[in-house]
């Protein structure tokens, strides 16, 4: 079944959008229900309806195995009619789904799955790549610190692909720009206990400990190295994939200082602000730049389905790149040839507590790295159906 996939041509049928994405688990702060609230905003935005029907949300949970992702996106395709797949919350997850993508001919967006390998070497025509990567995190963060001089790192790892890939792309850069990588501890994906991990770290004497992990992960970690003194004995943390939702969690106490790089901050001008403000209202937090992207990446398909006139997978993929993202999350987004959708970065430090001024008043800019120095160039990607 390659191509339009099941249902494509029947006009009878409304347009239906699946969120699979993690309610309950180790990301469910960064995505989760705040995703879902996501699409349903772009959705209420686009005006609900498409064809004269009104256009359906489907959300559910793969419980962070790859195989029930493989299973529910599968039903999804083939017998429940949905057209386009939005979120997936790990790597592991969107590799397994971007499978049956391929199968069926249909579309799926990556908005908080990070493996740069997405759009590299396990690209897929049927799939995009939406918020941030691995790569472009690493060469945001991770040069900013090396070149204030954090030459030697040791990573603390989750151990699936995201880990990995994160753990490959900064020691990319760090060895680029004259630093060593003196080893690296990987834990399990929701872990509680970092005592071991941090050990090795703090015996490594590296100057930097590069957190090769995020949400719930992310934040124990940085709770417990503070409870082993590390950062008063001297090493620096590197958080590589932080969100404000784990700032809001840790505390400005504790993550003042931090350096990290989003592609959204609430706060930035007032068209980041106004949705911000409308989020708030739903959800009571402000959004994360994985929840405002999969604002994003529903809005600008829903617009492509309507200029294409057709749900016909290709040719929504064609208007998709054909038309600049310019919305709540991005001003400067377009959709490359690869998947990767392209957009400025930036690159944050955490306000003291005495700086903040307002609720959820967290970052200060440092830096806006545009889209064609924060992600890989399409020639380095090693995506096959790159021509």
């Amino acid at each position: 079944m390659i191509g339009g996939g099941a249902g494509a041509q029947q006009s009878d049928l409304p347009i239906k959008i699946g969120v699979m994405t993690d309610f309950a688990s180790v990301y469910s702060d960064i995505g989760g229900a705040g995703n879902v609230e996501g699409a349903k905003m772009a959705i209420e935005d686009f005006g609900g309806s498409l064809f004269g029907k009104p256009i359906e949300l489907v959300t559910a949970d793969p419980q962070m195995k790859a195989d029930n992702a493989a299973a529910i996106a599968r039903k999804w395709y083939e017998t429940e009619n949905v057209d386009m797949i939005v979120d997936l919350p790990s790597s592991a997850i969107a590799l397994a789904a971007m499978e049956m993508s391929k199968q069926f001919g249909k579309l799926l967006i990556a908005t908080d799955a990070a493996s740069s390998d997405i759009t590299g070497q396990s690209c897929s025509p049927y799939t995009l790549h939406w918020t941030y990567d691995t790569y472009s995190n690493a060469h945001t963060v991770g040069s900013a610190i090396a070149k204030q001089g954090g030459d030697t790192w040791f990573f603390i790892t989750a151990n699936y692909v995201f880990g990995h890939s994160i753990e490959r792309d900064v020691s990319t850069v760090v060895e680029a720009a004259g630093g060593r990588v003196l080893g690296s501890a990987r834990h399990p994906l929701n872990s509680s206990d970092f005592s071991s991990y941090l050990l090795q770290a703090q015996s490594s004497k590296a100057k930097i400990i590069g957190l090769a992990n995020a949400g719930g992960d992310l934040i124990n970690t940085i709770k417990q190295a503070a409870e082993f003194g590390i950062v008063a004995g001297g090493q620096k943390l590197a958080a590589i994939v932080m969100f404000i939702s784990d700032i809001h969690s840790l505390g400005l106490q504790q993550a003042q200082g931090l350096v990290v790089t989003e592609a959204y901050y609430w706060d930035q001008n007032d068209r980041t602000r106004a949705f911000g403000k409308r989020f708030f209202e739903r959800t009571k937090r402000m959004p994360t730049m994985n929840q405002a992207a999969t604002y994003s990446a529903t809005l600008h398909y829903l617009k492509a389905v309507k200029a294409a006139g057709t749900r016909e997978t290709k040719a929504v993929l064609a208007k998709m790149r054909e038309m600049p993202v310019h919305d709540a999350f991005t001003d400067n987004g377009f959709v490359r040839e690869d998947g990767r959708m392209v957009h400025s970065m930036f690159l944050f430090e955490v306000k003291k507590p005495e700086e903040s001024k307002y609720p959820w008043d967290y970052y200060k800019v440092l830096a806006e790295v545009p889209g064609d120095q924060a992600f890989r160039p399409l020639k380095d990607g090693g995506c096959p159906y790159v021509k």
